[in-house]
């Protein structure tokens, strides 16, 4: 047992187990000549996954260019997340102004907006598995675009309705891939910040937007809220295409050591890695500072002189809108195989520790107009945009502690640990988690309950606590699931998308009604207690997380493809 993470029964090397060796766990005999370590971190850390020789890999690529497509599409994921929320602040005025409907019908602009992304996640995890994540991005951004401009452009709800959909149809993409491309661009010990920066722009860029719109709408008007975001995204569009080349690699199965299903059955601890089975060197090797790299893990079945490496791809062979096919599984069953992935148990976890709170936050981004706009505040369209800024601030911090705890926790627990990662060490992070959004949902139910009592302020801290929470649960699902499931985790990440979307629109039908008829207290002391629930089901997760990895990677789970035949079999 490895800080109360059970082990497997069986000899088994358990998928997403690895050996993350520090200067404190070295020992004499040096590092590994069979392996390629990391020469930008503090101690000697294996690259996991293992670059191949192939200069196409990403792997290979400077962390500065690798850095730079994330900031893209970092960029372009803030635009697409603004799209959510965007109606937030003048959901009264368009319903008593413009198209004269009950306010739940405005709602559901919101709510069949997110339907369209879930629906397209269905689309996308299957071409973006086969075919790589570039066309995703590319034919995402141009619907922003083109959608922006005509819902601006709309001159009826039915017009506004359609031109929803199909934002949201652009926006999966970004919501499904990127941080599946994070796991694509960077080792384990390089993905923490990286994935905290990407969820902020998935989920807290939106929060700025609602403050936004609230003094456009009273300014210019709200149909330039989306020229703006239409704009913008056509000026982020040449980036994409020209600076954000495929980020997917079909790398031999010998260097995914995260995937790899080497057992060591004569072992007498039955259950170390497949990097620590290798033979290590009397005189050690070590990468220089030049290199970011060493040795290929020798495979004498793969291995291959350096004649057979592939030539690099030039610049307009990187702008290739396809590529190969990275798995020989039908895009059919690629389309399909988010289906059976809901019944495994760490892909529902991830749903439920990501989805819920965001959820919640679309409950009260539908509510707060209600609370705030009536009696006794008369707030206007432009306060009621200022309350997300205690949200967005909220997001901000979630990043810097998620980041912040995300690597060091892993590093910290993996030394405590002899060296050994388990990608259990990230649902550490639901702690502050649970910390974060329980007294977000709880205290905001409470404070915007009696706003006569209690004002604005606390209903906007709380509600940014539970934004903070809702940042630092996104992290902590995605980064498991990356570590632990790589070989399936756009899958994973569409049923989580999926999830949240589908969870969010049932919310947007019903926000309204449970407010009317149960008050604001009561309906938010449900959601918190339901948030509880939750965050408790993370205990067992930890425990016994790494004997499921081990159950699923002997049925095969880890293997693209694999994962829908598995469960047809079981």
């Amino acid at each position: 047992m490895g800080l109360g993470i059970l082990e497997p029964k069986s000899g088994h090397h358990v998928p997403g187990t690895t050996r993350m060796e520090e200067k404190n766990s070295v020992d004499s005999r040096g590092r590994d000549p069979n392996l390629k370590y990391c020469p930008h971190s503090k101690g000697d850390v294996v690259m996991v996954p293992q670059p191949s020789e192939d200069p196409n890999d990403p792997l290979n690529w400077t962390y500065l260019k690798r850095d730079m497509m994330l900031v893209i599409l970092c960029m372009i994921s803030i635009l697409a997340a603004t799209l959510g929320p965007i109606l937030a602040a003048n959901s009264f005025y368009l319903s008593t102004n413009v198209y004269h409907l009950i306010f739940t019908d405005i709602a559901l602009l919101t709510g069949w907006h997110l339907f369209g992304v879930g629906i397209a996640g269905f689309i996308f995890v299957g071409t973006g598995t086969k075919y790589g994540r570039r066309h995703a991005y590319l034919f995402g951004a141009l619907l922003i675009v083109v959608s922006s401009f005509w819902a601006a452009a709309s001159k009826s709800y039915g017009s506004m309705l359609a031109a929803r959909i199909v934002q949201g149809v652009g926006v999966a993409p970004f919501e499904a891939l990127v941080n599946a491309s994070v796991g694509d661009l960077y080792p384990v010990h390089k993905r923490g910040v990286r994935m905290a920066l990407s969820n902020l722009a998935l989920y807290g860029g939106a929060f700025i937007t609602p403050v936004i719109v609230g003094v456009m709408t009273s300014t210019i008007g709200w149909r330039w809220t989306f020229y703006l975001v239409g704009i913008l995204s056509a000026v982020c569009l040449p980036f994409l295409i020209f600076f954000v080349p495929e980020t997917a690699f079909r790398r031999a199965d010998h260097l995914n050591l995260d995937t790899a299903l080497t057992s060591n059955r004569n072992s007498p601890e039955g259950s170390k890695t497949s990097l620590e089975m290798l033979p290590r060197s009397k005189e050690g090797s070590s990468s220089t500072s030049s290199s970011p790299v060493t040795a290929t893990p020798l495979d004498p079945e793969t291995h291959h002189s350096g004649a057979n490496i592939p030539p690099k791809d030039t610049f307009l062979q990187s702008l290739r809108l396809f590529s190969k096919p990275l798995v020989d599984t039908s895009l059919i069953k690629l389309i399909l195989r988010p289906f059976p992935l809901f019944l495994h148990p760490a892909i529902l976890w991830g749903c439920l520790t990501q989805g819920t709170l965001i959820g919640w936050t679309v409950m009260i981004g539908v509510d707060l107009s209600v609370i705030f706009m009536f009696p006794p505040l008369w707030f206007t369209e432009r306060q009621v945009g200022y309350l997300y800024g205690g949200a967005f601030v909220g997001a901000v911090l979630g990043f810097f502690l998620a980041g912040w705890l995300a690597d060091w926790s892993a590093r910290y627990m993996s030394r405590r640990n002899n060296g050994v990662y388990e990608p259990e060490f990230r649902i550490i992070l639901v702690i502050p988690q649970a910390i974060f959004g329980i007294i977000g949902v709880f205290g905001f139910g409470w404070t915007a309950g009696d706003p006569a009592r209690y004002g604005y302020w606390p209903a906007t801290v709380f509600f940014g606590l539970e934004v903070c929470g809702m940042i630092i649960g996104a992290v902590a699902s995605a980064l498991y699931i990356v570590d632990a499931y790589r070989g399936v985790s756009v899958e994973a990440f569409t049923c989580m998308l999926m999830f949240k979307n589908f969870f969010s629109f049932a919310l947007t039908f019903k926000a309204y009604d449970w407010l009317i008829k149960y008050k604001v207290w009561k309906t938010f002391k449900v959601a918190g207690a339901v948030q509880v629930v939750v965050c408790a089901l993370s205990i067992p997760m930890y425990i016994w997380g790494k004997q499921l990895r081990a159950w699923l990677g002997e049925k095969g789970w880890f293997r693209a493809g694999e994962a829908s035949k598995t469960m047809a079999m079981h």
